[in-house]
């Protein structure tokens, strides 16, 4: 009897750990079951709307993150860089308010594309560790949202009603916030499965020594890499602003956290070299139901901040053991074929 338990254990154990995408179905299956019968009005189609549209942003910059971790670093800067370009579309917004909102968009976006770029350097070329890189650009980039707004802010009755509606438009029954995160998705998706680059992230993520003997560039594979977090965080700041149609200096604090969260309970190896884009958006949209539902269970918001590390060390320690796990069995495989 102990034998069988333990084999149909360790079946279910290789389930989980070989469909990360499809474990992370069941738990939120699971978990929006557990939410419901406790709170009956979670399931109601205004809650529904609030959640996915709550999650929009957070899957985008979860994505920015995803593509740091998968080339083996972190980008802790994502929360500041969302902060300086949301302050700065906010602020054209309000001293030029004629200025077309695709214009504003494209802002952002640059912003996000010069400060990612920094980062960039100073790691591809510079070999400076990611951490220590992002750390540091935080501050400075978090400083100059300061200097540039002189500490002030940029509040709703200050914003164009065009401004402040494109989140809230509605398309099919979308709003354009979720629209532009499922584009963001989509192209993210075949760029990471089916480009060059998109494969060459996944080799030095994995093996970088390997990934330079067929030819990847490590540096400017790892400078892409960075371009590509800041270009999809000026976009997020952009929609940040116009989402909570308010711009503050202290935007987006600690969103590097829930970014990562999301990235790690989506099975992205912390190590780099594997991980996939639909992972990811299931653990932002795990964290966006959390999140939506202590309040309606009565619990303190700040239950948020011990979960998302609470999870974020068991699905470590679970990568860790996969790993460990594939490794044996790769070594195994070559001592037999010897």
């Amino acid at each position: 009897m102990n034998q069988k338990s333990s084999t149909a254990i360790d079946k279910l154990w290789k389930w989980m750990t070989g469909r990360r995408e499809t474990s992370l179905v069941v738990l939120l299956v699971l978990s929006c079951v557990f939410i419901a019968i406790l709170s009956p009005t979670f399931f109601s189609m205004y809650n529904i709307d609030t959640i996915i549209n709550d999650i929009a942003i957070l899957a985008i910059v979860s994505i920015a993150q995803f593509f740091v971790i998968l080339s083996n670093g972190i980008d802790i800067s994502v929360g500041a860089i969302i902060a300086f370009s949301g302050m700065a579309c906010g602020m054209i917004n309000q001293d030029h308010p004629g200025t077309p909102v695709f214009l504003i968009i494209l802002v952002g976006i640059g912003l996000g594309f010069v400060m990612g770029a920094i980062n960039g350097v100073l790691v591809a070329y510079g070999k400076i560790p990611p951490i220590i890189t992002t750390l540091g650009t935080t501050s400075i980039f978090r400083g100059a949202t300061f200097v540039l707004s002189k500490n002030t802010w940029v509040t709703a009755h200050e914003m164009t009603d065009a401004f402040k509606g494109f989140p809230r438009g509605r398309f099919l029954g979308i709003t354009t916030l979720v629209w532009c995160a499922l584009i963001v998705i989509v192209i993210t998706y075949v760029f990471s499965r089916y480009s060059r680059t998109g494969r060459a992230i996944f080799a030095i993520g994995g093996n970088p020594t390997a990934a330079r003997f067929v030819g990847v560039s490590e540096p400017k594979t790892r400078f892409i890499v960075f371009v590509i977090s800041g270009l999809l965080c000026g976009f997020a700041g952009f929609l940040w602003t116009t989402r909570y149609a308010s711009a503050v200096n202290e935007m987006a604090t600690g969103f590097e956290m829930q970014a990562v969260a999301s990235c790690v309970l989506g099975g992205v190896n912390f190590s780099g070299g594997s991980g996939g884009i639909i992972g990811v958006v299931l653990g932002a949209l795990f964290f966006g139901i959390i999140n939506n539902a202590l309040p309606s269970l009565y619990l303190n918001t700040f239950w948020q901040l011990f979960v998302q590390g609470l999870v974020v060390l068991i699905a470590l320690m679970i990568n860790t053991i996969v790993e460990d796990r594939k490794a044996k069995t790769l070594l195994a495989q070559r001592r037999l074929s010897k």
